[in-house]
């Protein structure tokens, strides 16, 4: 989580107004985490400086945006929410598609959980103690100050900085985040370890109960440190979990978590099967040689419960099917919607493949079939609009793409379809408009003015379109304006 590792070096580095000169030493001052009073920056303030956040990791990491990745993840951090010291605040969650294990908190609520990390943990209360944890540190008011700092700076440079100083801190691969680093450590390096170790330790209190709270295993916290512990007994360099190196673990951290977990009462806490399901769709989803995901599977085919088996026969049934092989998954698909009839995602896989095969009218009747037992269910819907796009179809898929924004926020692949809708209906001004807002939402602002200043060339316009692309246009060369002058 390179928001724990880089909070006093982000919050340094921010309230620092002029760089010092060469040869002049850095007068890097640590503010009072803990003081939440200030009123440079607002809650409105703070949330479009996480939507900017958000906007500029798209343009820097892959942010998977299956909606039922998505669904679960936000499902989960909300239900942990709703047993925080904050349960009315805005938070979004989202899966980044990194190997490696780590997961981080940003400005405006905006949580985000490695792959890596998902697949690594061995329960859903695990996965759960991660999200409460940072969703502690945001409760806690710990970024506060930084977020302060940031205020000062225009909205476009305030969250490159940050994305750059999370991202850096946590992978090495900003120079931003290194120089952040490198320069608070230099100015304080024993501050800032203590300041670490504090906020973690009230992280982890805070995170346990929450845990609790929500009916999840409080031991799952110390057992997932003690894991991550282990997994470095060995380890040099860069083979140490990013986890570790953004939430160095001590043997007091994993001592003072196990006795905190044990003042609470013990109990069976099984894993929801839709968290099984989703570690194997990841499974797939980010394994390189769909070989290495049918060996795997194959493999656990029959170990465990009759569900986790199940599990695992969905999981290679994805396999085959980004094999190619959409016969063999199809026949596993079938199988496991007549054992598990209530589960969605068993007929949107169903679909999926049919859609992958280019079998596109037997794939629009399993999508409509799907929706007749799931209606409003959101991953479906969506799907079924790209197929309809894909089968050449866009009227009716700009109809659903339509009622789909009326119930759920977009996303750069809704804006996508919606350009590949306008642009089969001949809609070029449309389809250059919904581009350059895909373009926007990740976080490539030059790109869709681009788009905008095509779509007004483009023929066919009437005085609603040019007045929203007119006005979208003066907003974002704005964001551009301040953000070379910053």
């Amino acid at each position: 989580m390179p928001a724990c590792l880089g909070t006093a070096a982000l919050s340094a580095l921010l309230v620092v107004s002029v760089p010092a000169t060469a040869g002049e030493p850095l007068n890097l001052e640590l503010p009072d985490m803990g003081d939440s009073t200030g009123t440079l920056f607002t809650p409105q303030q703070e949330k479009a400086l996480g939507e900017a956040f958000y906007r500029n990791l798209h343009n820097q990491l892959q942010i998977n945006e299956d909606p039922e990745v998505t669904d679960y993840i936000q499902a989960l951090g909300r239900k942990l929410v709703e047993h925080s010291d904050m349960p009315g605040q805005a938070f979004h969650f989202f899966v980044v598609n990194q190997p490696v294990i780590n997961a981080f908190a940003g400005p405006g609520g905006y949580i985000g959980v490695n792959s890596g990390l998902v697949l690594t943990t061995e329960s859903e209360s695990e996965l759960a103690s991660v999200l409460g944890h940072e969703i502690a540190h945001i409760t806690q008011r710990h970024l506060y100050d930084a977020f302060q700092a940031a205020g000062r700076l225009s909205l476009p440079t305030a969250a490159a900085m940050l994305a750059g100083v999370l991202l850096g801190a946590g992978t090495g691969s900003s120079q931003l985040g290194q120089a952040a680093v490198i320069a608070a450590s230099a100015a304080n390096q024993q501050a800032q370890i203590n300041f670490t170790r504090d906020n973690e330790a009230e992280a982890d209190r805070v995170g346990m109960k929450i845990l609790s709270s929500s009916d999840f295993d409080p031991r799952a916290m110390p057992t997932f440190f003690e894991r991550m512990q282990q997994s470095t007994r060995f380890a040099t360099g860069r083979s140490t979990p990013e986890f570790l190196l953004t939430h160095p673990v001590t043997m007091s951290r994993i001592a003072d978590t196990r006795g905190r977990a044990e003042q609470y009462a013990y109990k069976q806490y099984p894993d929801s099967f839709t968290y099984q399901i989703i570690r194997a769709k990841l499974h797939v989803q980010t394994t390189r040689n769909p070989q290495e995901s049918v060996s795997y599977f194959t493999a656990i085919s029959d170990v465990g419960t009759r569900q986790q088996q199940d599990v695992a026969r969905y999981g290679l049934a994805l396999a085959l099917i980004a094999q190619g092989k959409i016969g063999q998954g199809r026949a596993m698909l079938q199988e496991l919607i007549r054992l598990y009839p209530e589960q969605s995602q068993f007929y949107n896989a169903l679909a999926d493949a049919e859609r992958e095969a280019k079998n596109y009218p037997a794939a629009l009747a399993a999508y409509e079939e799907a929706l007749k037992r799931f209606p409003g269910n959101r991953a479906l819907g969506l799907s079924y609009a790209q197929t309809l796009v894909r089968a050449g179809k866009p009227a009716e898929a700009r109809k659903r793409l339509q009622e789909y924004l009326l119930h759920f926020p977009a996303t750069p692949e809704v804006y996508e379809l919606l350009a590949q809708a306008h642009s089969q209906l001949g809609n070029e001004a449309e389809s250059h408009r919904y581009l350059a807002e895909a373009y926007y939402a990740d976080g490539q602002t030059r790109n869709a003015i681009l788009h905008l200043k095509l779509a007004q060339k483009a023929p066919g316009r009437d005085f609603q379109t040019d007045s929203a692309i007119e006005e979208r246009l003066k907003e974002w060369l704005e964001e551009q304006r301040e953000e070379r002058e910053k």
